[in-house]
Parts: structure tokens; C-alpha cells; sequence
């Protein structure tokens, strides 16, 4: 039992001989031109963690997932995915190129105890994505078709819970037991330790190319009293210093321009002038002067290079915040990691994390990508498989999806 939401795991209740639909997020990186999954990562996680467990405990496993979406390069067949698990499972694992017809119906029909049904790709029903409730879910074509199949259905997908679509809530109000699958229980008990109930001081790291969330999420943190300090890198810093009054220089201000940030200043303003004190910026940067890294102080701006990373000056203060750290979230990079001489700052909060006492909490991609890159992967606590997930949970507390689970969990 998940306490702290009141949501039911798979430890209350039986599966064996159930049939037992389990809702994942198994989307992955595809190749454009072959259609071939380029990392497995995801589909390893919901394997290893939930559906052995069910196929150990003898359940009749059905599951649903999404791979894209209509119109997108990476939409196609979940039948590679379905192969991949079966190689994790050692077999036992079927596919059939269906959703809700004749076809998964007989497949779901023949489901032996400690078998495994992947279904075609959710998405292929134009009907999926629309966002509602649960009970207007129910009422839709793939509910009524699956509902008589149904008897244990589990949430595992943290990383699409900001999206109510039919297959994540659809099938709560028809189940005689909904609960929580393992993947998701593990990303709810992390994200309690650094949301509701963080040890102090709590240290949150906000940095990488996506900003538009991130000044909702200081302003939550802070004005809530869970962080003690927001420590900003990357695009955020850049942003949160032209709040603060800072001219970064032509290359730097048309960047924020072309990604249309600069029409988020007057929030970012107004976050930085009610919380100023405890969003932390930069003291320096790292700046690309002809693909040689050249440290820069605030008082040196504006810069005709483009900014890359934070400063020395900077890593180090940051880092000593971090070592003072119980509880740390990151999301999002210090800089352009990718380039060797701007990884510096990305490194050092990195190295000051694993060597902190904190409970620490690392997601998104290119945050992931880059702690794996460093070999930073198993020196954090948890490792969130939510994207845009995650940055909802951390700026409201909450997901739809988490909500529907909560109402329906039995």
C-alpha cells in the first residue's frame, strides 16, 4: 500500500489465474528510416520490475502501451516490443497486431496462467488520446470491448500519468481491483522523499534547454516550503538572469528569442522578485569563443559568444550547497554537456551529488543521458522515467492519472 496517496500496490492483491491488464510506458527511441527501437531502457524497466513479478505469481498478463503518435516519425507497431520482452522473459510472451477486435479477444481468451499478451499500439485507436475521466473513458469502444477480460488492472505508466487518456484511466471504474505496478510505486515513494516530505535542506537543480515549466516549479517548491534553495544552469539560468536584469549578449538573447522564451520573462520576473533570495544564479559562465572555453563574470556581460555552461566559480558554489543537501531533485543539465569543454559544470554537480548524504532524484532525458554518459547512473537514488511527467508532479504535487488511481484503487 502506497500510505502516503492511498493507492493500492500489487501487494494487496492476488493474481494468480487473473487476467491482469497492465497499462505501461514501454515508448522508445525509434529509428526514423528502419522503424528499429534504438534503446530498450523503458521496456527493461516495466519487464524487470512488474511483468516478471505477474508472470512469477501466475497472473494472465494483457499489456497495453503507446509508441508515438499518429504523424510522428517514431508511430509504429509494438510487435519489437513485444519480442524484446519475450527475450527478458524467456519466452512466454505473444503479439497480436490488434486492440480491442475479434482477434485480441480470442488472444486474450487463450492466455495461459504466467503467459504474456502485448496488444498493438494503443495509439492506432483514433479514441486514445482524448484527455477525460475515467467514467467517460468507460463508456468508450476500447473499454466495453476489453471490460469482460478485465479483472485486475495496473498502473505502471509514470511516464504518461500527466495524460488521462482511455487506456491509463479507462478501465479503473470496470476492474474489480485497480492498483499501482511497481514502476509506479517506486517513482511515488521517490518523489514523496523530495515533494512531500523532504528531508532538510532540500536542494532543487533546474537547468537544460526546456524553461517553460521551470519557473512553475520554483515557485512551487519554494512557495510551498519543501526547497530551501533552486539552483539554476543551462536555458533556465539564462532566462532567470535576463529576469534579473542581465543582458547576455546577441547570440545569447536570440536563442531565447527563437524558442519564444523571452515571452516568458514577465512569470520569470515575478518568481525571481518573491523568491530571489533562494533562486540561486550563476556567478559566472563558460562561454564558446572559437570552440574554446573561456569563463566569463557576471560583470563581463554582454558577451558576443555563445553561453555553454556555468562558470568554475559557480560549480563550486553549487556543489557546496549540494554537500550541505538532504534531499536533491535535478532536472535538466548545467550546460551543453555534449561538447567536452562545456560538460565542466554538468560534471561537477554530478560528482557533488554522488559524494553528498542526500537522497537524490535525477530525470529527464537529457539529464539521464548525461549522468549516463559520466557514469553518474548508480551513484543517485532514483532515476525517474517521466519526462514531462515529472515536471508536472514536481510543480503540482500531483498527476491526473495519480488522481484517477487514488479515486478508483480497490
Amino acid at each position: 500500500m502506497l500510505e502516503e496517496y492511498g493507492i493500492k500496490t500489487l501487494d494487496d492483491v492476488e493474481v494468480a489465474g487473473e487476467r491482469t491488464f497492465v497499462r505501461v510506458d514501454i515508448n522508445s527511441p525509434v529509428d526514423p528510416a528502419t522503424k528499429r527501437i534504438l534503446d530498450d531502457s523503458r521496456i527493461r524497466e516495466h519487464t524487470e520490475h512488474t511483468i516478471k513479478e505477474l508472470v512469477a505469481r501466475r497472473a494472465k498478463v494483457v499489456v497495453l502501451a503507446h509508441q508515438g503518435r499518429k504523424g510522428d516519425p517514431d508511430f509504429t507497431s509494438l510487435r519489437e516490443h513485444a519480442e524484446i520482452m519475450g527475450r527478458l522473459l524467456g519466452g512466454r510472451v505473444k503479439f497480436v497486431d490488434d486492440i480491442f477486435g475479434e482477434r485480441a479477444r480470442r488472444a486474450i481468451e487463450g492466455l495461459g496462467e504466467g503467459e504474456v499478451l502485448v496488444l498493438e499500439n494503443v495509439r492506432m485507436w483514433d479514441g486514445e488520446t482524448k484527455s477525460a475521466k475515467a467514467e467517460e473513458h468507460a463508456q468508450s469502444e476500447l473499454v466495453r470491448s476489453l471490460a469482460p477480460y478485465v479483472d485486475v488492472f495496473v498502473v505502471d505508466a509514470f511516464a504518461a500519468a500527466h495524460r488521462p487518456h482511455a487506456s491509463l484511466v479507462g478501465f479503473m471504474p470496470v476492474a474489480k481491483h485497480v492498483v499501482a505496478g511497481r514502476v509506479m510505486e517506486r517513482e511515488l515513494r521517490a518523489l514523496a522523499k523530495v515533494r512531500a516530505r523532504p528531508e532538510r535542506p532540500c536542494v532543487y537543480i533546474l537547468g537544460g534547454a526546456k524553461a517553460e515549466d521551470s519557473a512553475d516549479i520554483a515557485e512551487a517548491v519554494l512557495g510551498q516550503g519543501i526547497a530551501d534553495y533552486v539552483l539554476t544552469g543551462g536555458l533556465v539560468a539564462n532566462l532567470f538572469l535576463v529576469a534579473g536584469g542581465y543582458d547576455l549578449g546577441a547570440p545569447n538573447m536570440k536563442v531565447l528569442e527563437d524558442k519564444g522564451f523571452l515571452e516568458l520573462l514577465p512569470r520569470f520576473k515575478d518568481v525571481l522578485g518573491r523568491f530571489g533570495g533562494k533562486i540561486v544564479l550563476p556567478e559566472d559562465l563558460a562561454i564558446d569563443v572559437g570552440g574554446r572555453r573561456e569563463e566569463v563574470g557576471l560583470e563581463k556581460l554582454p558577451t558576443g559568444y555563445p553561453i555553454k555552461d556555468i562558470g568554475s566559480r559557480t560549480a563550486q558554489a553549487y556543489g557546496e550547497l549540494i554537500a550541505r543537501a538532504r534531499s536533491v531533485v535535478m532536472n535538466g543539465p548545467m550546460g551543453v554537456f555534449e561538447e567536452e569543454a562545456f560538460a565542466t559544470g554538468t560534471k561537477k554537480v554530478f560528482q557533488a551529488i554522488a559524494s553528498s548524504r542526500a537522497f537524490s532524484v535525477i530525470g529527464g532525458g537529457h539529464t539521464i543521458a548525461a549522468a549516463a554518459k559520466f557514469g553518474f547512473l548508480d551513484k543517485v537514488s532514483h532515476v525517474s522515467t517521466g519526462g514531462g511527467a515529472l515536471m508536472e508532479f514536481l510543480s503540482k504535487g500531483t498527476l491526473p492519472v495519480v488522481e484517477e488511481l487514488r479515486r478508483f484503487s480497490k
